[in-house]
C-alpha cells in the first residue's frame, strides 16, 4: 500500500494553516510550502534534471536540480537536503537564497500553487540519479539555458520558466 504524502498548507506569509494530501492539494490548487534547489558546478553552470516519464505531472520535462515539498515534521532545509540525496544521489551544502509564490497549471488538471523556498549549492562530484525520479541530467551555462527557454519553452517545467529569471537576478545581485 502506498503511503499518503501530505504537504503543508500555508498563507501568503508562509505561516502553516494545516496539512493536506499532496495530490488533492494539486487538484484544488491550494497554496502550500515547497522548495527548489539550484546546483552549480565550479564553472558556474547550472545542473538541470529531466524528470522521469512516470512523474505524476511534468514527466520528461527539464527543470532545476531538485524540487519538492517539505515533510510536515521537518524543517524545509532538512527536507531539501534529504530529497536532493534521494533524487540525485549526492549531498552538498545548501544555502537559502529567496522565496517566491507562484500559481501555474501543470497539466492533468493539476495546479502548482506554491510558496517556494529557493536553495543554492555547489557540486562537482558524482551524480547518481534515482531512475524513478530522474530521466537525465546535465550542466549548462546560464546563457545557454536562457536561449533554450526562449526557443523551446515546451522542454521545461512551468515553474522552472518562472524561477529561472529570479535565480538569474539573485546571482547578479549576489555576484555569485
Amino acid at each position: 500500500m502506498k503511503k499518503v504524502e501530505k504537504v503543508i498548507l500555508v498563507n501568503e506569509n508562509d505561516q502553516s494553516i494545516g496539512e493536506m494530501e499532496k495530490l488533492q492539494v494539486h487538484k484544488e490548487g491550494k497554496l502550500h510550502r515547497a522548495f527548489s534547489i539550484f546546483i552549480f558546478n565550479d564553472k558556474g553552470e547550472m545542473l538541470l534534471q529531466q524528470r522521469a516519464n512516470n512523474k505524476y505531472h511534468s514527466g520528461s520535462l527539464w527543470s532545476n536540480a531538485c524540487c519538492s515539498h517539505p515533510s510536515p515534521n521537518d524543517e524545509t532545509i532538512i527536507s531539501a537536503k534529504r530529497r536532493l540525496k534521494e533524487e540525485l544521489g549526492f549531498e552538498t551544502e545548501l544555502s537559502p537564497a529567496f522565496t517566491f509564490i507562484y500559481n501555474t497549471p501543470v497539466g492533468k488538471n493539476l495546479t502548482e500553487h506554491e510558496f517556494d523556498h529557493v536553495f543554492v549549492g555547489k557540486h562537482t562530484g558524482a551524480i547518481n540519479p534515482n531512475p524513478q525520479e530522474v530521466k537525465n541530467y546535465r550542466y549548462l551555462p546560464m546563457e545557454q539555458i536562457r536561449q533554450i527557454i526562449i526557443k523551446q519553452p515546451h522542454q521545461f517545467t512551468t515553474w522552472f520558466k518562472i524561477a529561472f529569471p529570479l535565480i538569474e537576478a539573485w546571482i547578479e545581485k549576489n555576484k555569485i
